[in-house]
């Protein structure tokens, strides 16, 4: 039995590294997998393709709903391709709270890139996940490197506010704002636009042509206000019609320029750094909740512990804490 787990693991490593899309899919599938014995799989696969990957410009791309971000990968991805790029898109859709299933319509989003030879989209739910991403989002963005893309786009759900963790796995953080939106400077709020490595005003065409160029002047003056991110980075504001495929071409060079700029100040190592150890932990807190949750032992801990505090006999800080004891008294063993 082993020796066939091994066998499909070294089945799907090799089509990964030959970059064929059927068993790159199939590999994302994997780590996708809340198995146990898939979990286990997923890490032999992502640790034997890691020295494969860190070799592609990783580009989140966030907004508020109805602002066109699928447009706008679309004719970017398509135009960064003719510069002869190969782009795979990782698109995240929500999971329905109450049944779970996500309608995972990337595709139908984005004809034209989605059967292009040189691309890959992959859609997968976001299963509750905050900051508008997967759980399993990290580990996509390298199986997408290992099989030869240059460049990685995560699209994320685009729910509000906690999009900013997509900025913890990329290079590139880019926010789509539109036009005559209502929304302006206040309902996106200054925390992501102060984020963004670089800020798109779209739909800039036709009667809203002139209220994109209003908002570009007005996030301009806004960022100015700011602390640039990086020294030798002042983050531009640009407008766009991805529908007339309109300085779409000055987009793609921007983020040509911002990846030789990090590249060179060495700003793309440091922040991957930060983001190695936030992923360190982001998946230490999964862990640690997952084990609680199935242990035998803890989940019978668990269980008292969620009723004493529900009937208020004690406070959840004090419950967490207790859980937190009990879990750390079974699970002292380190091994380097």
């Amino acid at each position: 039995m082993i020796d066939d787990m091994n066998k499909n693991i070294s089945a799907l490593k090799a089509g990964v590294l030959k970059s064929d899309r059927r068993l790159l899919a199939q590999a994302i599938t994997l780590v996708e997998s809340s198995r146990e014995d898939h979990q286990k799989l997923a890490d032999q696969l992502i640790t034997s393709v890691f020295p494969a990957t860190g070799n592609s410009i990783r580009l989140g791309i966030t907004g508020t709903p109805g602002v066109g971000k699928s447009t706008f990968i679309e004719t970017t991805g398509t135009a960064l391709i003719e510069k002869g790029h190969s782009v795979a898109v990782l698109t995240i859709d929500p999971s329905s709270s109450k049944s779970g299933g996500s309608i995972l319509g990337d595709k139908t989003r984005m004809p034209k890139l989605s059967t292009n030879p040189k691309s890959f989209i992959r859609g997968t739910p976001s299963r509750g996940m905050l900051g508008g991403v997967s759980p399993n989002t990290r580990e996509a963005i390298l199986l997408c490197e290992a099989s030869g893309f240059d460049v990685v786009i995560v699209e994320t759900v685009g729910v509000g506010q906690s999009e900013v963790t997509v900025r913890d796995m990329v290079d590139m953080f880019i926010l789509l704002v539109q036009p005559a939106g209502g929304d302006d400077l206040q309902g996106i709020k200054r925390g992501v636009v102060e984020m963004a490595d670089l800020l798109i005003v779209t739909k800039a065409d036709g009667p809203l042509l002139e209220s994109a160029h209003q908002a570009q002047s007005d996030y301009k003056n806004a960022l100015a206000l700011s602390r640039p991110l990086y020294p030798n980075w002042v983050t531009p504001v640009a407008t766009c019609s991805a529908l007339l495929h309109t300085n779409i071409d000055q987009i793609c060079e921007l983020i040509k320029k911002y990846h030789r700029t990090i590249l060179e100040d060495d700003t793309i190592n440091q922040r991957r750094n930060e983001q190695a150890v936030s992923w360190l932990w982001s998946d230490i807190m999964a862990t640690i909740s997952q084990n609680i949750r199935t242990h035998p032992e803890l989940a019978d801990i668990f269980r008292d512990l969620e009723e004493r505090v529900a009937t208020r006999k004690i406070t959840a800080r004090a419950g967490s804490r207790l859980i937190l004891d009990a879990f750390i008294k079974k699970n002292l063993t380190y091994r380097r």
